[in-house]
């Protein structure tokens, strides 16, 4: 029973979250998650971003099968692999034009700290500057370069100095009280004086997702990352882009970055890149990616034979199905969707996304824009009480995160804004 399998787990793991959903998940399928009961969920969160191409799609389980009968592991930093440098060659293809050379990791925070020695080692600078409501991951390093005071917890310091943050574009909650057009995107433009007076004008790069996940989905103007690139060009330093969360057709794009008219210089990504399996990539120029020397930097699982074949037959899948194609199309529909719920739920405060990364911000009044933290938490627990599974987030934990397999229906999708609706309703009534 789940309850036995809850119980043990408060006995026997370290649970270094919140709580965990009181679901003991066995199956999968689709968009589709089962329980030990036999109950099914609709995932609208796809295992945090990470399972793009569904549950178990059948392509990645064959593959995973006969690449596990014929080799295992071999030694990343020792041996060659075909099935490794095979994925190397796929990424490179599909990239942002210009880069070309990949290191293989387990996790996006592995990725992630590739991505920091690359740079400084590149350059022969050693400060970062991250952005504002920013995550990048839960080592020491990421999480030096996570702007987000709740993450970076007092009593796991001290954490990497020469970082500096710059203000993220969040129109919704502009730090300037300005608004878009008009504010000439300030937020960005400010990486300059950042730069200049805020680090000792040593920066080796700047790192920023595209489009925040745990940030609260928030999606930057047109113009937020050309201005940053300019700016980052005349100081000599690099752009990187974390594309854990936002890559592999979350978007409507293959990257998120390919919204914006720059050209990064190192790309990381992991979640969707496997099917979920643990597998990472940074992915960057090639004067950039030979800049480490023999010894700088190892991982004895990284591009593990059997995660490049899942990520190899991921790829394939999205091919064939248009999944980056679909996930552009059903991500409008769900705006739409949600948009039209906003006029009738005063709750709902903004709605923004692209592509499948969806996020609703809730609020306790729009003109005060007060968070409903405790709301949302409220209408997370009553959704998948409904049988409907949903992230929250945000950095005032405000914020309904819809990030589905992008194999999910458009039917599905009605079913899930139903949901949310009608649970929204009920709360609301409760606050009158």
């Amino acid at each position: 029973m789940s309850s036995d399998v809850f119980s043990k787990d408060e006995k026997y793991r370290i649970l270094s979250f919140t709580k965990l959903e009181p679901i003991a998940v066995v199956g999968g399928h689709g968009a589709t998650l089962v329980d030990m009961e036999g109950k099914e969920y609709l995932d609208c969160f796809a295992g945090i971003s990470v399972v793009n191409a569904g549950h178990c799609p059948p392509k990645v389980v064959k593959a995973v099968q006969d690449q596990a009968g014929k080799l295992i592991h071999y030694g990343p930093y020792v041996y060659h692999s075909p099935v490794v440098t095979e994925l190397a060659e796929r990424l490179a293809a599909i990239s942002p034009k210009g880069l070309v050379k990949t290191f293989f990791g387990n996790s996006g925070a592995e990725a992630n700290e590739t991505a920091m020695k690359l740079a400084k080692k590149f350059t022969k600078k050693q400060e970062m500057v991250a952005l504002e409501c920013s995550f990048h991951g839960r080592t020491v390093g990421t999480l030096s370069i996570t702007g987000q005071s709740k993450r970076r917890r007092y009593d796991m310091g001290p954490y990497l100095s020469g970082v500096s943050f710059c203000t993220a574009a969040y129109c919704y909650r502009c730090p300037f009280e300005k608004e878009y057009p008009s504010c000439g995107v300030l937020c960005a433009r400010r990486l300059e004086d950042i730069i200049n007076y805020h680090s000792s004008d040593n920066v080796a790069g700047l790192i920023a997702e595209p489009i925040m996940g745990e940030g609260g989905i928030i999606v930057p103007p047109k113009e937020y990352f050309p201005i940053m690139k300019k700016i980052l060009d005349a100081h000599g330093s690099l752009l990187i882009v974390d594309e854990v969360q936002s890559g592999y057709g979350r978007t409507g794009k293959m990257f998120g970055i390919e919204h914006y008219d720059v050209k990064p210089d190192i790309l990381t990504m992991g979640k969707g890149i496997a099917a979920g399996f643990p597998l990472s990539a940074c992915i960057a120029r090639s004067d950039v990616g030979d800049s480490l020397q023999p010894g700088d930097h190892l991982s004895t699982f990284g591009g593990n034979p059997v995660c490049c074949a899942a990520a190899i037959a991921n790829l394939d899948i999205f091919k064939e199905d248009k999944l980056v194609e679909g996930s552009a199309k059903k991500g409008k529909y769900l705006v739409k969707m949600f948009r039209e719920l906003m006029e009738k739920h005063p709750f709902i405060g903004d709605v923004r996304g692209k592509g499948l990364m969806v996020g609703v911000e809730l609020v306790k009044d729009r003109k005060t824009k007060a968070p409903a933290t405790e709301e949302t938490n409220k209408l997370k627990e009553g959704m998948r009480k409904k049988g409907v599974l949903v992230g929250t987030g945000g950095v005032k934990a405000n914020v309904m995160r819809f990030q589905p397999p992008l194999v999910i229906t458009t039917k599905e999708l009605d079913h899930a804004v139903e949901v949310m609706g009608e649970e929204l309703g009920k709360i609301e009534k409760g606050a009158a």
